[in-house]
């Protein structure tokens, strides 16, 4: 007797969930078998294609059930997932179109396909798409936020007095207050009413703290392990090993986010011969798949074998374009530096720094999808910092010309001669076209999607003066960690 397709799509579920891939894909490819129309299972089956590193079948996948006849919109969306993860950016934009036009009631499929559009820079047809999603269901929250954050509002072209309705409207919804209370914010602060931004940054703030369980003073204790685990000693001795796997194709940007670290990218991908991966999780996957068994967290991870390290970590970054350079940009890598240069001796490193209470301010401000949990108290983020710092003064230590950092305030006021220096340190030809960003279109999936679309500019820096006396306790915090501020202050 077969089994339907639902139930063997839920058997698939359930051991996708406990890690089973292997029998997962039996059952995935059960519940697909003899089709003829799209149906989510199809999605099912590529995404475990993906997670078993099959690339090329995963895509297959893909382009065999796009091409059944029309199913339902869940069957596009999660095609068009896949799709994405594959970094064929365009199709996933088709399949999330597709499900729009198959079932054009659904507000969710709006979203995606809005998000999309915002990657590929399409920032007009990425508003309209949100203002379809809104009007289908007030309470899609996340898409208000998304609509703010996709150009600089203006006194005359804003959404404060529908935010504001809708917030009053919602006191006791904790989705309502977080994300309406971020877009009203940052509303607010585009047209320079800064005392009232600075009110629902901080009440959106305070709501995402709420929910959230965490300690600093843990993190902070990790960042000096870290350091302890990769000693300066053994980082220059390290440093001095052959590159057996041609781990000079690979540059890495890190820094704290909302740092620069998007635009850094996308000036190196203005170059010819490099490609990015975005920001994934590539290296730890691969050092993590590699640790060794004896010790804490962080002393299996530095007993894992370089070479191991390598082989993972270049077996994962490599599928897709062929290019002489790979881009991997992820803030949080700074915690993987000593591993990096253990297991990569000469792939590029690019630190991208920015004055302290500008980037703090700026992580204040952001609603982050995940991670950094840090960034809502202003104590929290102010101690935060100052242990990142003490890390990155380590890692300026051990690796000393062998780390590469860029000035965030350097390279928005001279973007043509901090440029070229950075391509010169990551052994690229320079073209000065690669500082007209607004004219790169390639992807983008950050935080910083919509900002990279606009000339570079330097208006953001210094922002934080707006908010001086509010800001007290993060700079109180700073300067109790021996963070020097008053440089940056004009003080």
């Amino acid at each position: 007797m077969s089994v339907p397709a639902p139930a063997l799509a839920g058997e698939t579920e359930r051991l996708l969930q406990s890690g089973r891939l292997e029998q997962a894909l039996d059952f995935a490819r059960r519940a697909t078998r003899g089709a003829r129309i799209c149906r989510p299972e199809h999605g099912l089956l590529a995404a475990i294609l993906l997670r078993l590193g099959r690339i090329e079948e995963s895509a297959a996948a893909v382009l065999q059930a796009q091409a059944l006849a029309t199913g339902s919109g869940d069957a596009y969306d999660g095609l068009a997932w896949v799709s994405l993860a594959l970094g064929e950016h365009e199709r996933s934009n088709a399949l999330y179109r597709r499900a729009t036009e198959v079932a054009p009631q659904d507000p969710r499929f709006w979203y995606n396909l809005a998000c999309s559009e915002r990657s590929l820079g399409r920032l007009a047809e990425a508003e309209a798409t949100c203002d379809r999603a809104i009007a289908l269901d007030p309470a899609q929250y996340p898409t208000y936020l998304l609509r703010s954050e996709l150009r600089v509002q203006s006194a005359a072209a804003n959404h404060l007095e529908e935010l504001s309705s809708r917030l009053a409207a919602a006191p006791e919804d904790y989705r309502a207050q977080l994300f309406l209370g971020y877009a009203l914010a940052k509303e607010l602060d585009d047209i320079g009413r800064f005392t009232e931004a600075f009110r629902w940054f901080e009440h959106a703030a305070r709501t995402r703290r709420g929910r959230l369980s965490y300690d600093v003073g843990a993190d902070i204790g990790k960042l000096a392990r870290i350091a302890q685990v990769y000693s300066r000693d053994e980082m220059q001795a390290s440093s001095r090993c052959a590159d057996a796997g041609g781990s000079s194709r690979f540059i890495f940007v890190l820094g704290l986010p909302r740092s620069g670290t998007t635009l850094v990218e996308r000036i190196l991908t203005g170059l010819a011969g490099v490609r990015s991966n975005g920001e994934t999780d590539y290296f730890s996957r691969a050092l993590l798949a590699a640790a060794g068994r004896e010790g804490d967290v962080f002393e299996r991870a530095a007993a894992a074998e370089p070479h191991a390290v390598a082989a993972g970590y270049a077996a994962l970054a490599d599928p897709g374009p062929p290019a002489h350079h790979i881009v991997e940009k992820l803030p949080l890598n700074y915690l993987y530096v000593g591993a990096i240069r253990r297991a990569l001796p000469a792939a590029k490193i690019l630190l991208v720094s920015r004055s302290p209470i500008d980037s703090c301010f700026a992580m204040f401000r952001t609603l982050f999808a995940a991670g950094y949990p840090f960034s809502y108290d202003l104590v929290e983020l102010g101690r935060y910092y100052a242990a990142y710092d003490r890390l990155m003064q380590h890692w300026r230590a051990a690796l000393g010309d062998q780390l590469h950092e860029i000035v965030y305030e350097e390279l928005v006021a001279q973007p043509h001669r901090v440029g070229e220096k950075l391509a010169a340190a990551c052994g690229l030809t320079w073209s000065d076209a690669a500082i007209e960003v607004q004219n790169n279109r390639s992807v983008s999936l950050t935080a910083s999607a919509a900002q990279v679309r606009r000339p570079i500019y330097g208006s953001s820096s210094g922002r934080w003066r707006h908010y001086r006396e509010r800001l007290e306790p993060l700079i109180a915090t700073l300067r109790a960690e021996g963070i020097a501020c008053d440089e940056a202050m004009g003080l």
